[in-house]
């Protein structure tokens, strides 16, 4: 018997709603190397598969909004605790991507472990500082509290197809958002395969839905999307940027312009404000006496 086999090529998919599916257009596209070598088939999403992730988005987003952030932080966390796992396949997909030795690759992928670990570690603590007390005259109580916007969609970076990519979808989630994500175009594969970590790390289906394909074909609909409440524009290049921009404004979403960001670098909390709305509450004291507040 000869012992030549085979060997078995992974199979890439989509990951929208909790779910594997392929496109619905059954269209793949050819991805490669620095070097043109072929590495996958990734599937190539179409309006239909965008319009299918607002709704797993909108459908997941009480749920995962109404989680409470400890929870949140929690979950973020075991996101970290899988991605470590399965660290030596992120380090071989973000070599190919990124044209990395493997040394520098894993440095790229502890950086997005870490990342995830550090956001996981602001999700109960964000509305202590942009939240709070605020001084008024009179007998009453006036809080206000941070709360996410809704279903957000984030346009991968182009050139960071991992450490980029968890710099921009953790902090959306950690604050109670769901997302959209459109991988990067040209090196889709460690996105595709966060989908798979996402799916077996307590996070609910719908919170995270992850596209590949042509990045201006996927934003077009999403941009213009009523459902959407805002749009990262990470990925976007000028041109791009600002087309999207003027769909997003039919229904006010609020729009992040793309900017050069260093991703090695320890993230501000920029990125976790972005996407929150604040609440202001006013509530009475009590019953003023002679002798001034009740409280």
């Amino acid at each position: 018997m000869s012992d030549a086999r085979l060997s078995v090529f992974k199979t890439y998919k989509l990951y929208v709603g909790g779910k594997f599916p392929r496109s619905e257009s059954g269209r793949v596209y050819e991805v490669t190397d620095s070097k043109g070598k072929w590495l996958a088939n990734a599937p190539l999403s179409s309006r239909k598969d965008a319009r299918d992730a607002v709704v797993a988005a909108r459908k997941a987003f009480g749920g995962w909004s109404g989680a409470t952030a400890y929870n949140r932080g929690q979950i973020l966390y075991r996101v970290a605790e899988m991605l470590e796992g399965r660290k030596d396949q992120f380090v071989r997909e973000v070599a190919d991507a990124e044209r990395l030795s493997k040394s520098k690759a894993a440095a790229q992928v502890d950086a997005a472990i870490d990342r995830w670990v550090w956001y996981a570690g602001w999700t109960d603590k964000i509305a202590q500082v942009v939240g709070g007390g605020n001084p008024v005259a009179g007998p009453f109580f006036n809080l206000s509290t941070p709360e996410p916007t809704g279903v957000v969609v984030v346009l991968a970076p182009q050139e960071s197809s991992f450490l980029g990519l968890v710099s921009v979808i953790a902090p959306v989630i950690a604050t109670g958002n769901t997302v959209i994500v459109a991988a990067s175009e040209k090196s889709p594969l460690p996105a595709l395969s966060l989908g798979e970590v996402l799916a077996t790390s307590d996070l609910p289906g719908g919170v995270v839905n992850v596209l590949s394909g042509r990045t201006a074909e996927i934003a077009a609909p999403l941009a213009a999307h009523q459902d959407v409440n805002a749009i990262d524009l990470a990925g976007a290049d000028d041109a791009l940027a600002k087309e999207l921009e003027i769909a997003a404004a039919d229904n006010l979403k609020r729009v992040v312009r793309p900017q050069a960001v260093d991703y090695t670098e320890t993230p501000g909390i920029e990125r976790l404000t972005a996407f929150l709305e604040t609440k202001t509450v006013w509530h009475p004291t009590g019953a003023l006496g002679a002798s001034g507040s009740s409280y």
